[in-house]
């Protein structure tokens, strides 16, 4: 991982859309600073899309699409995508699993939640898993102790064992039935929203991240970013991002929006 300073500013001068990802990303230690917050409005003002791409849940989502400073999100790792047009007042709710597949998974799900929550004590259910329509979010270390490594690994070997998805944020294990992942959506939703294809995706998208659930992300994207905490996953990131900022969390991502906003001058 190089420094964002070898992010070459002609690179930088070609990037359109921003895509980041929330959990201390985003935020640090759990809050919207309010530099990043200003940060995503800098960089819609200089003509940028931002495009939160998180693993929370549907109910977050909602509020985020229709009031945050942003685009679109992606949320649930990739479930959906929700997009709101302030001109018409339109919502666009776009999952990639039907309403019948959800709820089959929901059910799974269920018989999972008490095998995980009585299989590696310390665990609880995320705080926002009333709100979510297809995953099942584990916390380890949110509003519990922090769980060891070895906890973190028993809780993704009974979401695998059982067929379902796994995958560790910087704060929860979520797990879920279907086929698609934070970059699947990703790409249906700069597809089907901006009109942007996957090869021009790689050259005018940039990824922000910090853990491994975004490791797909830092594979698709040549201009993939690391908040500086990404080091803290280092031994467990399946792909590596080209970049990383000097700070960590929010701060790290208002790092990089100036770097992109001072390229286009």
């Amino acid at each position: 991982m190089r420094p964002l300073d070898d992010f070459p500013a002609a690179a930088r001068r070609r990037v359109r859309v921003v895509l980041a990802d929330i959990d201390e990303t985003l935020t640090s230690e759990g809050r919207l600073t309010a530099a990043a917050y200003a940060a995503m409005e800098r960089l819609q003002e200089a003509g940028l899309k931002v495009v939160p791409i998180t693993g929370r849940p549907a109910g977050w989502c909602d509020h985020i699409a229709r009031m945050w400073p942003v685009d679109a999100v992606v949320g649930e790792n990739g479930a959906f995508y929700f997009r709101y047009d302030h001109a018409s007042r339109q919502f666009t709710k776009r999952f990639l699993l039907s309403e019948k597949q959800r709820a089959e998974g929901r059910r799974k799900l269920e018989r999972l939640r008490d095998s995980i929550l009585t299989g590696v004590p310390g665990t609880a259910l995320a705080s926002d898993q009333p709100y979510r329509e297809s995953d099942l979010a584990i916390d380890y270390c949110e509003d519990v102790k922090r769980l060891p490594p070895e906890a973190i690994e028993r809780i993704v070997g009974i979401f695998e064992a059982a067929g379902a998805t796994a995958r560790v944020s910087s704060v929860h294990v979520n797990g879920w039935f279907g086929d698609y992942d934070k970059l699947k959506m990703t790409r249906a939703a700069l597809s089907e929203c901006f009109g942007i294809d996957d090869e021009a995706a790689k050259e005018i998208c940039v990824f922000i991240g910090d853990s491994p659930n975004d490791a797909p992300m830092f594979s698709f994207f040549a201009n993939a970013v690391g908040v500086a905490n990404v080091r803290d996953f280092e031994d467990r990131l399946a792909a590596e991002p080209a970049y990383v900022t000097a700070s960590r969390a929010g701060a790290g991502f208002a790092e990089l929006a100036a770097a992109l906003i001072v390229a286009r001058g």
